[in-house]
């Protein structure tokens, strides 16, 4: 998939740039436009695709797919079919203004110039990525283009705000704690309004060229045609698309009672598991514009509560802000190595229990359900990412958070590069969090958020005849319980992979030996910056940073 991220799902120019070729590629005066669509799989508060339409004859809206097997392999298969879903969607919205979407596989620098040409075309839009791949990426385009002759235009609506800006606004560097990111944003005001949803009006007198071998040529390929075993596929419990973005948006902001009284949500059984309510993974492929989210948010606090409403309502979507502006300009943001931001924590590579972790075969029944869920749905709690998170890094398997994120990367629906690695880093205690004393422990967590075991039960079925005394630790059960309960612990579900007393108490030490030792920093070598790579002072001053204490992400 090559449709804007490292993620593999698709400037340091600002947002709203043109770029113009030297020279004009046709004769006659007709406009040919392309929109091309990475992380806006919608119609609506898409202003690059409203640029494409404006004083345009013709406009092709297209998404490049990267269908390689071995590309192929490298992601699950919910996160394959809530993409495709969402084109079906793209598609679908786009029949009804007379147009469709074209699907062309290939990777970007190779089908561009021959788009160009065949379709001549004079005007490519698509929307910014703040991420330094995705920057790459579009400026390699821009030059295609630029060859071609072909008008380039930009505009930004995956963010809130424009991530650069803030690093301006803070002297050239990325801001590394939450608190400080919100005292730059602050006096910026609230964000854009959303741009109007492209509709037949809009649209006006431009076409869409549409072949009848379109279907074969262009369509939206199937889980089958990209070779995926759809066997193993779960039931769907995220149904893709801009239409079931706006339809959760409607449900989430239907919950007046808790928006009046402004109460953090408790977090019960119910919770662990996926509600109709959810939007992560729509913000994430674009489904759902984060400034439509925050202004009908913002809207209906004041139509409750007749005031405007406290920044901490935005938390969700500001966390988010957050991740993508420290990410912005790091390229190594999702490595240990030459990142600025990380500790450089000596973790040990042990392939055989990083590989039992991500199949949910630990032998702790709460790690191991979430992992399941995770495989299943494609979405967890983000108490339950908690809890994965710490047990393979500081708390239990002394893992790198590097290879979390990447099982996180493949099965997670809503792991953006730039979230998916902050909050990893944060988990790990790697950046941004210092409370590394904090462990959790993996059955008395479990059982405060499901005491019954239900949500164990749901996830590990072997489990489901323990009695919830014993299901959150079934290696205590006596042999008779385990025997009455089908599930002989070894033989049928396997023993605990670690003695977690033991380990997390000796991996505190090492974390507080890794905090002594920074403490006692005075004189770091030069690390590259992603700001000022050869600024050593700049160095020693995220490193710094990373001993500040951040507010508790849930406040």
């Amino acid at each position: 998939m090559s449709n804007g991220s490292k993620l593999s799902f698709g400037d340091a120019y600002s947002a709203q740039s043109v770029d113009r070729g030297e020279k004009r590629p046709l004769k006659e005066t007709e406009r040919h436009a392309i929109h091309w669509v990475r992380k806006d799989l919608r119609l609506h508060d898409n202003p690059s695709l409203l640029e494409a339409v404006k004083g345009s004859d013709t406009l092709r809206v297209i998404y490049v797919l990267d269908t390689k097997v071995e590309h192929c392999s490298g992601i699950g298969p919910n996160l394959w079919r809530f993409l495709l879903q969402s084109l079906e969607d793209v598609d679908d919205s786009l029949r009804k203004l007379n147009s469709r979407l074209f699907v062309v596989r290939g990777q970007p620098a190779d089908v561009f110039p021959r788009l160009f040409r065949e379709w001549k075309t004079s005007l490519l839009t698509f929307e910014e990525d703040s991420e330094p791949f995705g920057r790459e990426r579009d400026a390699a385009i821009r030059m295609l283009a630029q060859e071609s002759g072909v008008e380039v235009a930009v505009r930004r609506s995956h963010t809130l705000y424009d991530p650069q800006q803030i690093i301006s606004k803070n002297g050239g560097t990325a801001p590394l704690t939450y608190k400080k990111f919100l005292a730059i944003v602050r006096p910026q005001g609230p964000p854009e309004t959303p741009y109007p949803t492209l509709d037949v009006h809009l649209f006006g007198g431009c076409s869409t060229p549409v072949s009848e071998d379109h279907e074969e040529k262009f369509g939206v390929p199937s889980l089958r045609e990209l070779g995926l075993d759809i066997s193993k596929l779960s039931a769907e419990v995220w149904h893709g698309g801009e239409a079931e973005a706006l339809i959760r948006l409607d449900r989430h902001l239907e919950r007046k009672a808790w928006i009046a009284s402004f109460e953090k949500p408790k977090v019960t059984p119910n919770s662990l598991f996926p509600s109709p309510t959810g939007v992560s993974p729509y913000l994430r492929f674009g489904c759902l514009s984060p400034r439509l989210f925050y202004h009908r948010l913002a809207e209906l606090y004041r139509k409750v509560k007749c005031k405007e409403p406290p920044i901490s309502l935005y938390g969700q979507l500001l966390w988010r802000e957050f991740f993508f502006t420290v990410a912005a300009n790091n390229p190594n943001f999702d490595k240990m190595a030459a990142n600025p931001v990380c500790l450089q924590i000596p973790w040990k590579k042990n392939p055989e229990k990083l590989k039992r972790w991500e199949e949910g075969k630990t032998g702790f029944p709460w790690i191991d359900a979430i992992m399941i869920q995770l495989q299943q749905e494609g979405w967890i709690h983000h108490l339950a990412r908690h809890a994965v998170g710490c047990f393979l890094t500081r708390g239990d398997l002394w893992i790198s958070w590097e290879e979390g994120m990447k099982v996180f990367e493949k099965w997670l629906l809503d792991a953006e590069w730039s979230l998916n690695a902050g909050n990893w880093m944060w988990l790990s205690c790697s950046a941004f969090f210092q409370q590394f004393f904090n462990c959790i422990c993996p059955v008395a967590f479990g059982r405060k958020l499901d005491p019954n075991g239900d949500y164990i039960r749901k996830y590990l079925p072997v489990l489901k005849g323990f009695p919830s005394k014993y299901i959150h630790a079934p290696w205590t059960a006596p042999e008779s319980v385990q025997k009455a309960a089908r599930c002989v612990v070894g033989k049928d579900y396997p023993k605990p992979i670690v003695d977690h007393t033991k380990v997390s108490t000796a991996n505190l030490e090492k974390m507080r030996n890794v905090f002594k030792a920074l403490l006692c920093y005075r004189d770091p070598p030069s690390v590259v910056s992603a700001d000022k790579p050869d600024n050593n002072e700049d160095s020693q001053a995220n490193l710094k940073q990373q001993m500040l204490t951040l507010e508790d992400k849930e406040n």
